[in-house]
């Protein structure tokens, strides 16, 4: 009778979905029919086309504000770093608003309507006479309306990234059921090749895009862009019966802020050496998300679980008595504060492939033969190539062999892989520095020719290797902490989460223009300024050395951080057993 009752659990467990999520009528998910691949290549898809749109126009970003908008190279590449900061900052909003009112799928259909009004607005900039640069074709000063109105779109692309970024990956991320075997190894593919298919959008939007651009006009490739994510928000529309969806929880922080006060309350009490003496709530009264596993990093807030005799009789009160799970949670939240603190480099890093790199591509020949010449933007289609190439090698190949050395369902634990890619980044500045240091030898050496004499031009070859090392860096340390930040923040909080990762960047954005700027002033003072007015009277190669040694710095630090860190310890019950556990999984039967 046992054997038959346990058989009926286990079967309705593969037929329905119990991981808190419904489908779009409200009920509980039929596995066969939604969640997976089939739901989430839809969200892929918009992703893809918000990613082809971004990329395209981050790319040449400095290039319009240097050529058409006549700003200087320091200028142009603050403004740049200040945009992709709002950016890359702005989902810490649209992820708080999702995971706290709106839920995911609403924030992403919101978004697409801010989103495609920033790519209409910078359409009309290029095609509307009173809102073009000038009448002319060659712009000696742009009018401030072209400006004002090419800002404005600019910004609205990035409230609306605000609000797609942190959403849409975690509720791709969400079509995968974590307590399912199968499921929950799909997952870890998951962000593989969602960095795939966005290093695909990378290379479509730095070639095609940035050449359409260069070659044709602005005006015809921002309406290509428009047209394109009007077509694949009306195919996530369409996705719609089969998604599976998460409720809104309420404040995220608030949970957090109860166990810091009830620690606080409770400060003068004992922990008791049983950590099963702690007050938690039975999972089969547990409405949404999964039970934490009690660990023994910052014991001081176990305090808030502690159940007081004086008070047992007491309605239970939220700010006094904190659950397990939720005390931690909080602990999760404030492991991420040194992760993330110590991975802002990555930031700077790819920084400096949107802004810099892309100016000494252009200072280099760009021609491939004699009819064919590179846009200088389009470089960033080899950073693309590089991350294309390390992720299917990784996800197919290295993971499996490295399971079968660690044990670890990732190959290598999460931390392990963001610290491969940070130590790619100082190698990528050292690479860097060493090519622009040859570049600025050969821009001074005279070559004399029939009837003249030039200056020596180094060839774009020569920054292959600079832009192919950090696209291969991205796949550790980019997929790494995107599914760092997933994985290890309460499951209330996903969105958030994602909107973290994407700090990193923003951060990363705002310390490099920082640098740009101290740089700048300390080094000026001498009469020659590292980063000038133009790139062959700066001196790039010192900048690049300087960031090298501060990746390495923090790289170490960083090493410290991990040794010592402890990841997120779910109870799971899983469907299947494996001799693998991810990290921090305790399997319970």
């Amino acid at each position: 009778m046992e054997k038959r009752n346990g058989g009926r659990i286990e079967e309705n467990k593969e037929k329905w979905v119990h991981d808190a999520s419904v489908d779009y009528k409200g009920r509980v998910p039929l596995r066969a029919s939604t969640g997976v691949w089939k739901a989430s290549l839809f969200v892929l898809t918009i992703e893809f086309s918000e990613r082809v749109s971004y990329f395209g126009i981050a790319s040449n970003l400095i290039s319009y504000l240097t050529k058409v908008m006549h700003e200087d190279l320091s200028t142009a590449s603050k403004n740049v770093n200040y945009w992709s900061g709002t950016t890359t900052l702005m989902p810490l909003v649209g992820g708080f608003v999702a995971d706290a009112y709106t839920g995911r799928f609403y924030m992403v259909l919101f978004s697409s309507f801010v989103y495609l009004m920033g790519l209409s607005l910078l359409t009309m900039s290029q095609f509307i006479p009173s809102l073009m640069p000038c009448n002319t074709k060659m712009c000696q000063q742009p009018r401030k309306v072209h400006k004002v109105v090419f800002l404005l779109a600019l910004y609205c692309i990035s409230f609306g990234t605000g609000g797609y970024k942190p959403c849409l990956e975690s509720f791709g991320a969400d079509q995968f059921d974590d307590d399912h075997l199968e499921e929950r190894k799909k997952k870890m593919s998951f962000f593989n090749w969602w960095s795939f298919a966005l290093c695909f959008a990378l290379l479509l939007g730095a070639t095609v895009v940035v050449y359409v651009q260069d070659f044709v006009s602005w005006g015809v490739a921002t309406l290509i862009l428009a047209i394109l994510m009007a077509l694949t928000v009306i195919a996530f529309c369409v996705g719609k019966p089969f998604y599976r969806y998460r409720r809104a929880e309420g404040n995220p922080l608030t949970p957090i802020l109860q166990v810091l006060i009830a620690a606080i309350r409770k400060r003068n009490l004992t922990c008791p050496s049983n950590p099963a003496l702690l007050h938690e709530v039975p999972e089969s009264e547990r409405s949404q998300g999964r039970l934490l596993s009690h660990t023994n990093r910052l014991r001081f807030l176990d305090k808030a679980a502690i159940i007081e005799e004086k008070r047992i009789e007491q309605k239970y009160n939220p700010w006094r008595l904190a659950t397990v799970t939720r005390v931690e949670e909080t602990k999760l939240v404030l492991n991420i504060i040194p992760i993330w603190l110590t991975s802002l480099t990555v930031g700077v890093t790819v920084g400096q492939g949107q802004t810099l790199f892309v100016k000494q591509a252009a200072a280099t020949n760009l021609k491939i033969s004699h009819s064919f010449k590179i846009p200088p933007a389009s470089m960033a289609s080899v950073t693309a190539v590089g991350t294309l190439i390390a992720v299917p090698i990784y996800d197919r190949i290295t993971v499996p062999i490295m399971r079968k050395f660690t044990g670890n369902e990732r190959g290598i634990s999460i931390l392990r892989r963001i610290s491969i890619g940070m130590a790619l980044s100082v190698i990528v500045m050292v690479v860097a520095a060493l090519v622009e240091g040859k570049r600025l030898r050969m821009a001074t050496h005279e070559v004399l020719t029939v009837g003249e004499t030039r200056h020596e031009t180094m060839s774009v070859v020569w920054l292959i290797p600079q832009y192919l090392i950090l696209g291969v860096g991205d796949s550790f340390s980019l997929v790494g902490l995107q599914e760092y930040f997933y994985s290890q923040v309460p499951d209330s909080m996903r969105s958030l989460g994602m909107a973290l990762y994407l700090s990193v960047l923003g951060v990363g954005f705002f310390l490099s223009s920082f640098l740009i700027i101290i740089v700048d002033r300390v080094t000026g003072k001498t009469g020659n300024s590292w980063i000038g007015k133009d790139i062959n009277s700066s001196r790039l190669d010192r900048f690049y050395w300087m960031l090298a040694v501060i990746n390495a710095l923090v790289l170490c630090v960083f090493l410290l951080v991990i040794k010592r860190y402890t990841y997120k310890t779910d109870q799971r019950r899983a469907i299947e057993t494996d001799c693998c556990k991810s990290d921090g999984v305790e399997m319970v039967a």
